[in-house]
Protein backbone atom coordinates (compact mmCIF):
# COMPACT_ATOMS: atom_id res chain seq x y z
CA UNK A 1 0.00 0.00 0.00
CA UNK A 2 1.06 3.60 -0.63
CA UNK A 3 2.99 5.29 2.34
CA UNK A 4 1.06 8.43 3.02
CA UNK A 5 3.68 10.68 2.34
CA UNK A 6 2.84 9.70 -1.53
CA UNK A 7 -0.06 9.77 -0.83
CA UNK A 8 -0.12 13.57 0.06
CA UNK A 9 1.77 14.45 -2.76
CA UNK A 10 -0.28 12.31 -5.38
CA UNK A 11 -3.96 14.19 -3.56
CA UNK A 12 -2.25 17.56 -3.68
CA UNK A 13 -1.32 17.47 -7.06
CA UNK A 14 -4.91 16.50 -8.47
CA UNK A 15 -6.24 18.87 -6.11
CA UNK A 16 -4.00 21.64 -8.00
CA UNK A 17 -5.07 20.41 -11.02
CA UNK A 18 -8.38 20.71 -10.33
CA UNK A 19 -7.90 24.18 -9.48
CA UNK A 20 -5.99 25.18 -12.63
CA UNK A 21 -9.83 24.04 -14.05
CA UNK A 22 -11.40 26.42 -11.76
CA UNK A 23 -9.05 29.33 -12.45
CA UNK A 24 -10.01 29.59 -16.10
CA UNK A 25 -13.51 28.80 -15.49
CA UNK A 26 -13.47 32.11 -13.65
CA UNK A 27 -11.46 33.98 -17.03
CA UNK A 28 -13.10 32.25 -20.33
CA UNK A 29 -14.72 35.09 -21.93
CA UNK A 30 -16.60 33.04 -24.90
CA UNK A 31 -15.79 30.66 -27.63
CA UNK A 32 -12.93 31.58 -28.77
CA UNK A 33 -11.49 31.17 -24.89
CA UNK A 34 -13.06 28.04 -24.47
CA UNK A 35 -12.43 25.86 -28.04
CA UNK A 36 -9.59 27.60 -28.90
CA UNK A 37 -7.42 29.44 -26.13
CA UNK A 38 -8.34 33.21 -27.88
CA UNK A 39 -6.25 31.89 -31.15
CA UNK A 40 -2.74 33.78 -29.28
CA UNK A 41 -1.23 30.82 -27.63
CA UNK A 42 3.25 30.63 -28.36
CA UNK A 43 4.52 27.61 -29.28
CA UNK A 44 6.33 25.87 -26.89
CA UNK A 45 3.04 25.84 -24.90
CA UNK A 46 1.32 24.38 -28.33
CA UNK A 47 4.07 22.11 -28.89
CA UNK A 48 4.05 20.62 -24.96
CA UNK A 49 0.27 20.41 -25.45
CA UNK A 50 0.07 18.91 -28.88
CA UNK A 51 2.95 15.87 -27.40
CA UNK A 52 1.17 15.62 -24.23
CA UNK A 53 -1.75 14.86 -25.81
CA UNK A 54 -0.43 12.48 -28.70
CA UNK A 55 1.55 10.79 -26.49
CA UNK A 56 -0.11 10.76 -22.99
CA UNK A 57 -1.13 8.40 -20.66
CA UNK A 58 -2.81 5.46 -23.42
CA UNK A 59 0.72 5.74 -25.26
CA UNK A 60 2.56 5.91 -22.04
CA UNK A 61 1.25 2.88 -20.59
CA UNK A 62 0.85 1.40 -23.61
CA UNK A 63 4.45 1.98 -24.48
CA UNK A 64 5.29 -0.04 -21.17
CA UNK A 65 3.12 -2.78 -22.30
CA UNK A 66 5.01 -3.29 -25.53
CA UNK A 67 8.45 -2.75 -24.10
CA UNK A 68 7.25 -5.70 -21.97
CA UNK A 69 6.59 -7.87 -24.38
CA UNK A 70 8.85 -6.83 -27.43
CA UNK A 71 11.67 -4.70 -25.51
CA UNK A 72 13.13 -1.71 -27.39
CA UNK A 73 11.02 -2.44 -30.83
CA UNK A 74 8.47 -1.50 -29.84
CA UNK A 75 9.66 2.04 -29.86
CA UNK A 76 8.70 1.96 -33.52
CA UNK A 77 4.99 2.95 -32.71
CA UNK A 78 5.96 6.53 -31.76
CA UNK A 79 8.36 7.18 -35.13
CA UNK A 80 5.47 7.08 -36.60
CA UNK A 81 4.10 9.77 -34.87
CA UNK A 82 7.10 12.20 -35.66
CA UNK A 83 6.73 11.15 -39.52
CA UNK A 84 3.09 12.07 -38.83
CA UNK A 85 3.92 15.81 -36.80
CA UNK A 86 6.61 17.04 -39.38
CA UNK A 87 4.52 15.95 -42.52
CA UNK A 88 1.64 17.54 -41.30
CA UNK A 89 3.60 20.52 -40.36
CA UNK A 90 4.65 20.76 -44.02
CA UNK A 91 1.28 19.92 -46.07
CA UNK A 92 -1.27 21.05 -43.73
CA UNK A 93 -0.95 23.57 -41.10
CA UNK A 94 0.08 26.34 -43.82
CA UNK A 95 -2.99 25.32 -46.12
CA UNK A 96 -5.04 25.82 -42.30
CA UNK A 97 -3.46 29.10 -41.87
CA UNK A 98 -3.71 30.12 -45.07
CA UNK A 99 -8.04 29.33 -44.87
CA UNK A 100 -7.90 31.55 -41.52
CA UNK A 101 -7.28 34.53 -43.35
CA UNK A 102 -10.94 34.89 -44.60
CA UNK A 103 -13.10 32.30 -42.34
CA UNK A 104 -13.24 31.54 -38.71
CA UNK A 105 -12.90 27.73 -37.29
CA UNK A 106 -13.38 26.11 -34.20
CA UNK A 107 -13.45 22.51 -35.26
CA UNK A 108 -12.02 19.74 -37.75
CA UNK A 109 -15.15 19.14 -39.93
CA UNK A 110 -15.97 22.94 -40.29
CA UNK A 111 -12.02 22.98 -42.06
CA UNK A 112 -13.08 19.93 -43.90
CA UNK A 113 -16.83 21.32 -44.61
CA UNK A 114 -14.79 24.29 -46.27
CA UNK A 115 -14.39 21.51 -49.77
CA UNK A 116 -17.38 20.48 -49.44
CA UNK A 117 -20.71 20.33 -48.31
CA UNK A 118 -22.59 20.60 -45.08
CA UNK A 119 -23.82 17.09 -45.14
CA UNK A 120 -20.39 15.95 -45.33
CA UNK A 121 -19.15 18.56 -42.69
CA UNK A 122 -21.85 16.98 -40.53
CA UNK A 123 -21.04 13.04 -41.05
CA UNK A 124 -17.26 14.47 -40.09
CA UNK A 125 -18.30 15.75 -36.79
CA UNK A 126 -19.61 12.72 -36.03
CA UNK A 127 -17.38 10.25 -36.90
CA UNK A 128 -14.74 12.29 -35.06
CA UNK A 129 -16.94 12.88 -31.81
CA UNK A 130 -17.34 9.11 -31.44
CA UNK A 131 -14.22 8.27 -32.01
CA UNK A 132 -12.72 10.71 -29.58
CA UNK A 133 -14.95 9.50 -27.16
CA UNK A 134 -13.65 6.06 -27.17
CA UNK A 135 -10.39 7.83 -27.13
CA UNK A 136 -11.54 9.79 -23.82
CA UNK A 137 -12.49 5.97 -22.57
CA UNK A 138 -8.86 4.72 -23.17
CA UNK A 139 -7.30 7.40 -20.96
CA UNK A 140 -9.18 6.84 -18.35
CA UNK A 141 -8.92 3.46 -18.36
CA UNK A 142 -5.08 3.72 -18.28
CA UNK A 143 -5.46 5.87 -15.33
CA UNK A 144 -7.53 3.08 -13.57
CA UNK A 145 -5.41 0.82 -14.22
CA UNK A 146 -2.01 2.33 -13.11
CA UNK A 147 -4.20 3.28 -10.00
CA UNK A 148 -5.04 -0.15 -9.37
CA UNK A 149 -1.80 -1.70 -9.88
CA UNK A 150 -0.44 1.23 -7.22
CA UNK A 151 -2.82 1.21 -4.54
CA UNK A 152 -3.87 -2.67 -4.35
CA UNK A 153 -5.65 -3.50 -2.51
CA UNK A 154 -7.03 -0.41 -1.42
CA UNK A 155 -8.53 0.33 -4.61
CA UNK A 156 -10.43 -1.67 -7.02
CA UNK A 157 -10.73 -1.35 -11.19
CA UNK A 158 -13.91 0.62 -11.02
CA UNK A 159 -13.47 2.80 -7.88
CA UNK A 160 -10.47 3.71 -9.67
CA UNK A 161 -11.98 4.40 -13.25
CA UNK A 162 -14.77 6.53 -11.04
CA UNK A 163 -12.25 8.78 -9.11
CA UNK A 164 -9.69 9.43 -12.79
CA UNK A 165 -13.38 10.03 -14.49
CA UNK A 166 -14.22 12.43 -12.18
CA UNK A 167 -11.26 14.56 -11.83
CA UNK A 168 -10.75 14.50 -15.89
CA UNK A 169 -14.59 15.83 -16.62
CA UNK A 170 -14.49 18.34 -13.99
CA UNK A 171 -11.41 20.16 -14.39
CA UNK A 172 -12.20 20.57 -18.20
CA UNK A 173 -15.77 20.87 -18.11
CA UNK A 174 -14.60 23.81 -16.24
CA UNK A 175 -11.82 25.37 -18.12
CA UNK A 176 -11.73 24.86 -21.53
CA UNK A 177 -8.63 24.38 -23.96
CA UNK A 178 -6.83 26.60 -21.84
CA UNK A 179 -7.07 24.61 -19.09
CA UNK A 180 -6.47 21.84 -21.04
CA UNK A 181 -3.10 23.11 -22.53
CA UNK A 182 -1.60 25.16 -19.69
CA UNK A 183 -1.71 21.58 -17.31
CA UNK A 184 -0.25 19.87 -20.38
CA UNK A 185 2.65 22.14 -20.65
CA UNK A 186 3.26 21.50 -16.65
CA UNK A 187 1.95 17.76 -16.90
CA UNK A 188 4.45 17.10 -19.50
CA UNK A 189 7.32 18.90 -17.44
CA UNK A 190 6.38 16.59 -14.70
CA UNK A 191 6.49 13.21 -16.74
CA UNK A 192 9.72 14.12 -18.31
CA UNK A 193 11.52 14.90 -15.02
CA UNK A 194 9.95 11.84 -13.20
CA UNK A 195 10.85 9.46 -15.92
CA UNK A 196 14.44 11.19 -16.17
CA UNK A 197 15.32 11.75 -12.82
CA UNK A 198 13.32 9.21 -10.90
CA UNK A 199 11.84 6.13 -12.71
CA UNK A 200 14.68 5.22 -15.08
CA UNK A 201 17.54 5.32 -12.91
CA UNK A 202 15.93 3.67 -10.03
CA UNK A 203 14.43 1.17 -11.76
CA UNK A 204 17.84 0.37 -13.73
CA UNK A 205 19.46 -0.29 -10.45
CA UNK A 206 16.82 -2.20 -9.32
CA UNK A 207 17.10 -4.57 -11.75
CA UNK A 208 20.89 -5.15 -11.67
CA UNK A 209 21.79 -2.82 -13.99
CA UNK A 210 23.03 -4.28 -17.96
CA UNK A 211 23.95 -7.39 -16.21
CA UNK A 212 21.00 -8.23 -14.42
CA UNK A 213 19.19 -7.31 -17.66
CA UNK A 214 21.10 -9.42 -20.26
CA UNK A 215 20.87 -12.63 -17.53
CA UNK A 216 17.16 -12.81 -17.89
CA UNK A 217 16.27 -11.41 -21.64
CA UNK A 218 16.67 -13.42 -24.96
CA UNK A 219 18.53 -11.24 -27.25
CA UNK A 220 15.71 -10.15 -29.44
CA UNK A 221 14.55 -7.19 -26.77
CA UNK A 222 17.23 -5.03 -27.16
CA UNK A 223 17.48 -5.50 -31.55
CA UNK A 224 15.27 -2.65 -32.95
CA UNK A 225 14.39 -4.95 -35.77
CA UNK A 226 12.43 -7.23 -33.54
CA UNK A 227 8.98 -6.49 -35.54
CA UNK A 228 7.36 -8.11 -38.31
CA UNK A 229 6.63 -5.59 -41.30
CA UNK A 230 2.52 -5.92 -41.29
CA UNK A 231 3.18 -4.30 -37.48
CA UNK A 232 4.95 -1.60 -38.58
CA UNK A 233 2.59 -0.86 -41.63
CA UNK A 234 -0.41 -1.58 -38.82
CA UNK A 235 0.86 1.35 -36.70
CA UNK A 236 1.88 3.57 -40.06
CA UNK A 237 -1.45 3.54 -41.33
CA UNK A 238 -3.34 3.80 -38.13
CA UNK A 239 -1.43 6.47 -36.55
CA UNK A 240 0.24 8.88 -39.58
CA UNK A 241 -3.00 9.87 -40.85
CA UNK A 242 -4.45 11.08 -37.28
CA UNK A 243 -2.52 14.13 -38.02
CA UNK A 244 -4.59 15.26 -40.32
CA UNK A 245 -7.83 14.58 -39.22
CA UNK A 246 -7.36 14.99 -35.46
CA UNK A 247 -9.97 17.32 -33.91
CA UNK A 248 -7.02 17.61 -31.09
CA UNK A 249 -4.82 19.05 -33.30
CA UNK A 250 -6.67 20.97 -35.39
CA UNK A 251 -8.21 23.35 -32.17
CA UNK A 252 -4.16 23.39 -31.78
CA UNK A 253 -3.59 25.19 -34.58
CA UNK A 254 -6.43 27.27 -34.63
CA UNK A 255 -4.64 28.34 -30.81
CA UNK A 256 -1.30 28.83 -32.56
CA UNK A 257 -0.55 32.65 -32.80
CA UNK A 258 0.33 32.21 -36.85
CA UNK A 259 1.70 29.48 -39.07
CA UNK A 260 5.24 29.82 -38.07
CA UNK A 261 4.70 28.70 -33.97
CA UNK A 262 1.98 26.48 -35.39
CA UNK A 263 4.85 24.30 -37.34
CA UNK A 264 7.71 25.03 -35.18
CA UNK A 265 4.74 23.36 -32.22
CA UNK A 266 4.34 20.38 -34.35
CA UNK A 267 8.43 19.84 -35.05
CA UNK A 268 9.15 20.00 -31.04
CA UNK A 269 6.30 17.82 -30.68
CA UNK A 270 7.63 15.36 -33.20
CA UNK A 271 11.04 14.73 -31.34
CA UNK A 272 9.45 14.38 -28.34
CA UNK A 273 7.31 11.58 -29.33
CA UNK A 274 10.45 10.01 -31.10
CA UNK A 275 12.99 9.24 -29.85
CA UNK A 276 12.63 11.24 -26.13
CA UNK A 277 9.42 9.03 -25.30
CA UNK A 278 9.36 6.63 -27.25
CA UNK A 279 12.60 4.87 -25.78
CA UNK A 280 11.77 5.86 -22.20
CA UNK A 281 8.46 4.04 -22.35
CA UNK A 282 9.51 1.06 -23.71
CA UNK A 283 12.95 0.93 -21.40
CA UNK A 284 10.73 1.14 -18.05
CA UNK A 285 8.36 -1.89 -19.76
CA UNK A 286 11.44 -3.87 -20.19
CA UNK A 287 12.71 -3.52 -16.80
CA UNK A 288 9.03 -4.59 -15.58
CA UNK A 289 9.65 -7.63 -17.44
CA UNK A 290 13.59 -8.09 -15.93
CA UNK A 291 12.08 -7.23 -12.65
CA UNK A 292 8.93 -10.09 -12.52
CA UNK A 293 11.27 -12.65 -14.32
CA UNK A 294 13.41 -11.82 -11.34
CA UNK A 295 10.37 -12.13 -9.12
CA UNK A 296 10.40 -8.73 -7.48
CA UNK A 297 6.61 -9.35 -8.11
CA UNK A 298 6.18 -12.20 -5.61
CA UNK A 299 5.28 -10.66 -2.79
CA UNK A 300 2.14 -9.29 -5.28
CA UNK A 301 1.21 -12.68 -6.15
CA UNK A 302 3.15 -12.67 -9.66
CA UNK A 303 6.01 -14.83 -10.17
CA UNK A 304 6.19 -14.64 -14.10
CA UNK A 305 5.18 -12.67 -17.47
CA UNK A 306 1.92 -15.02 -18.09
CA UNK A 307 0.30 -14.13 -15.39
CA UNK A 308 0.04 -10.45 -15.82
CA UNK A 309 -1.42 -7.72 -18.11
CA UNK A 310 1.67 -6.59 -19.75
CA UNK A 311 0.11 -3.39 -19.08
CA UNK A 312 0.16 -3.69 -15.66
CA UNK A 313 3.89 -4.51 -15.83
CA UNK A 314 5.28 -0.84 -15.76
CA UNK A 315 3.03 0.40 -12.59
CA UNK A 316 4.04 -2.62 -10.81
CA UNK A 317 7.67 -2.13 -11.22
CA UNK A 318 7.00 1.45 -9.86
CA UNK A 319 5.46 0.43 -7.12
CA UNK A 320 7.80 -2.35 -5.87
CA UNK A 321 11.27 -0.13 -6.81
CA UNK A 322 10.44 3.44 -5.74
CA UNK A 323 11.05 5.26 -2.01
CA UNK A 324 8.74 6.50 -0.12
CA UNK A 325 8.06 10.09 -1.54
CA UNK A 326 9.24 9.18 -4.94
CA UNK A 327 6.31 7.06 -5.83
CA UNK A 328 3.71 10.34 -5.28
CA UNK A 329 5.69 12.42 -7.45
CA UNK A 330 6.11 9.30 -10.05
CA UNK A 331 2.45 8.60 -9.63
CA UNK A 332 2.04 12.04 -10.56
CA UNK A 333 4.08 12.17 -13.76
CA UNK A 334 1.98 9.42 -15.26
CA UNK A 335 -1.63 10.57 -14.42
CA UNK A 336 -0.39 14.05 -15.74
CA UNK A 337 0.49 12.16 -19.01
CA UNK A 338 -3.12 10.22 -18.88
CA UNK A 339 -4.87 13.69 -18.37
CA UNK A 340 -3.20 15.78 -20.56
CA UNK A 341 -4.34 13.06 -23.50
CA UNK A 342 -8.07 12.57 -21.40
CA UNK A 343 -8.97 16.11 -21.46
CA UNK A 344 -7.60 17.08 -24.97
CA UNK A 345 -9.83 14.26 -26.46
CA UNK A 346 -13.03 15.51 -24.22
CA UNK A 347 -12.59 18.98 -25.31
CA UNK A 348 -12.61 17.79 -28.99
CA UNK A 349 -15.35 15.51 -28.68
CA UNK A 350 -17.40 18.14 -27.07
CA UNK A 351 -16.72 21.03 -29.84
CA UNK A 352 -17.98 18.45 -32.87
CA UNK A 353 -21.28 17.87 -30.83
CA UNK A 354 -22.05 21.35 -29.91
CA UNK A 355 -20.49 23.20 -32.95
CA UNK A 356 -20.98 20.39 -35.75
CA UNK A 357 -23.97 18.53 -35.00
CA UNK A 358 -26.25 20.03 -32.43
CA UNK A 359 -24.82 23.68 -33.66
CA UNK A 360 -26.52 22.65 -37.28
CA UNK A 361 -29.87 21.40 -35.31
CA UNK A 362 -30.55 23.63 -32.41
CA UNK A 363 -30.02 27.03 -32.95
CA UNK A 364 -27.59 27.40 -29.56
CA UNK A 365 -27.59 30.51 -27.31
CA UNK A 366 -24.93 33.25 -28.64
CA UNK A 367 -24.27 34.82 -25.36
CA UNK A 368 -21.43 33.98 -23.14
CA UNK A 369 -22.78 32.80 -20.39
CA UNK A 370 -25.61 30.98 -21.98
CA UNK A 371 -22.96 29.54 -24.71
CA UNK A 372 -20.50 28.21 -22.06
CA UNK A 373 -22.77 26.95 -20.19
CA UNK A 374 -24.59 24.51 -22.41
CA UNK A 375 -20.47 23.96 -23.77
CA UNK A 376 -19.67 23.03 -20.00
CA UNK A 377 -22.79 20.70 -19.15
CA UNK A 378 -22.13 18.91 -22.67
CA UNK A 379 -18.73 18.19 -21.93
CA UNK A 380 -19.39 16.94 -18.71
CA UNK A 381 -22.38 14.59 -19.67
CA UNK A 382 -20.02 13.07 -22.84
CA UNK A 383 -17.20 12.65 -20.14
CA UNK A 384 -19.58 10.60 -17.93
CA UNK A 385 -20.29 8.29 -21.15
CA UNK A 386 -16.89 8.27 -21.52
CA UNK A 387 -16.34 6.71 -18.41
CA UNK A 388 -19.09 4.37 -19.12
CA UNK A 389 -17.43 2.62 -22.03
CA UNK A 390 -13.92 2.47 -20.32
CA UNK A 391 -15.91 0.01 -17.85
CA UNK A 392 -16.46 -2.58 -20.24
CA UNK A 393 -13.28 -2.78 -22.62
CA UNK A 394 -9.96 -4.02 -20.82
CA UNK A 395 -7.08 -2.74 -22.55
CA UNK A 396 -5.74 0.45 -23.28
CA UNK A 397 -3.68 0.04 -26.23
CA UNK A 398 -6.17 -2.20 -27.96
CA UNK A 399 -9.45 0.62 -27.18
CA UNK A 400 -6.84 3.35 -27.69
CA UNK A 401 -5.93 2.37 -31.30
CA UNK A 402 -9.04 1.21 -32.24
CA UNK A 403 -10.52 4.60 -31.99
CA UNK A 404 -7.74 6.55 -33.94
CA UNK A 405 -8.60 3.48 -37.08
CA UNK A 406 -12.53 4.37 -36.75
CA UNK A 407 -11.63 7.94 -37.28
CA UNK A 408 -8.84 7.60 -39.58
CA UNK A 409 -10.33 5.28 -41.94
CA UNK A 410 -13.31 7.27 -42.62
CA UNK A 411 -11.32 11.12 -42.57
CA UNK A 412 -8.46 10.60 -44.07
CA UNK A 413 -8.75 10.40 -47.97
CA UNK A 414 -11.58 13.36 -48.15
CA UNK A 415 -9.17 15.92 -46.36
CA UNK A 416 -6.45 14.48 -48.69
CA UNK A 417 -8.43 14.96 -51.43
CA UNK A 418 -9.74 18.52 -50.35
CA UNK A 419 -5.87 19.45 -50.43
CA UNK A 420 -4.84 18.15 -53.41
CA UNK A 421 -8.13 17.76 -55.65
CA UNK A 422 -9.49 21.01 -56.36
CA UNK A 423 -12.67 19.82 -58.13
CA UNK A 424 -13.17 16.70 -55.15
CA UNK A 425 -16.97 15.71 -55.55
CA UNK A 426 -18.88 16.16 -51.77
CA UNK A 427 -20.93 12.88 -52.71
CA UNK A 428 -17.30 11.33 -53.51
CA UNK A 429 -16.58 12.34 -49.89
CA UNK A 430 -19.20 11.61 -48.12
CA UNK A 431 -18.98 8.20 -49.55
CA UNK A 432 -15.70 7.15 -48.66
CA UNK A 433 -16.21 8.39 -45.37
CA UNK A 434 -19.14 6.58 -44.48
CA UNK A 435 -17.94 3.35 -46.24
CA UNK A 436 -14.18 3.21 -44.96
CA UNK A 437 -15.36 4.16 -41.59
CA UNK A 438 -18.29 1.64 -41.29
CA UNK A 439 -15.73 -1.25 -43.12
CA UNK A 440 -13.30 -0.46 -40.07
CA UNK A 441 -15.84 -0.98 -37.56
CA UNK A 442 -17.55 -3.71 -38.92
CA UNK A 443 -14.33 -6.01 -39.37
CA UNK A 444 -13.39 -4.60 -35.78
CA UNK A 445 -16.97 -5.67 -34.05
CA UNK A 446 -16.42 -9.18 -36.26
CA UNK A 447 -13.00 -9.69 -34.46
CA UNK A 448 -12.00 -12.19 -37.10
CA UNK A 449 -8.42 -12.55 -38.21
CA UNK A 450 -7.89 -10.96 -41.63
CA UNK A 451 -5.56 -11.54 -44.16
CA UNK A 452 -1.87 -11.22 -43.50
CA UNK A 453 -2.62 -10.12 -39.88
CA UNK A 454 -3.11 -6.60 -41.22
CA UNK A 455 -5.29 -3.86 -39.04
CA UNK A 456 -8.85 -3.67 -40.17
CA UNK A 457 -8.11 0.37 -41.04
CA UNK A 458 -6.23 -0.76 -43.85
CA UNK A 459 -8.73 -1.94 -45.49
CA UNK A 460 -11.35 0.59 -44.35
CA UNK A 461 -8.94 3.25 -45.68
CA UNK A 462 -8.62 1.63 -49.33
CA UNK A 463 -12.20 1.25 -49.69
CA UNK A 464 -12.52 4.91 -49.29
CA UNK A 465 -9.81 5.65 -51.43
CA UNK A 466 -11.19 3.23 -54.28
CA UNK A 467 -14.69 5.37 -53.39
CA UNK A 468 -13.70 8.45 -53.49
CA UNK A 469 -11.63 7.82 -56.70
CA UNK A 470 -14.64 5.93 -58.17
CA UNK A 471 -17.43 8.63 -57.73
CA UNK A 472 -15.01 11.41 -59.06
CA UNK A 473 -14.40 9.50 -62.29
CA UNK A 474 -17.97 8.99 -62.10
CA UNK A 475 -19.28 12.54 -62.31
CA UNK A 476 -16.37 13.29 -64.45
CA UNK A 477 -17.40 10.94 -66.87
Amino acid sequence: MMHYLDLLVFISYMMGVIGIGIYFLMRNQGVDDYYVGGRRIGSIHIGLSVVATDVGGGFSIGLGGLGFIMGLAGSWMLFTGLLGAWLSAVILIPRVKQMEASRVFYTFPQFLGSFYTPRVALLAGIISAIGYLGFTSSQILAGAILAEATFTPMLDRQTALIIMGAIVILYTAMGGIKAVIYTDTIQWIILMGGLIFIGIPISYYSVGGLTGIREVLPPEFFSLANISWQQMLNWAVTIIPIWFVGMTLYQRIYASKNRRQAQRAWYIAGLFEWPVMAFMGVLLGLFARVAIEQGLFGYLGYSSHLHINPEQGLPLLLRTVLPVGMMGLMMAAYFSAIMSTADSCLMASSGNFITDILGRWFRLPQGRKGFLLISQGLTFGLGSIALLLATVMPNVLELMLYSYAFMVSGLFVPVMGGLFYKKASSAAAFWAMLLGGGTTLVLIIGGRELPWGLDPNIFGISLSFFTFILINFTKKS
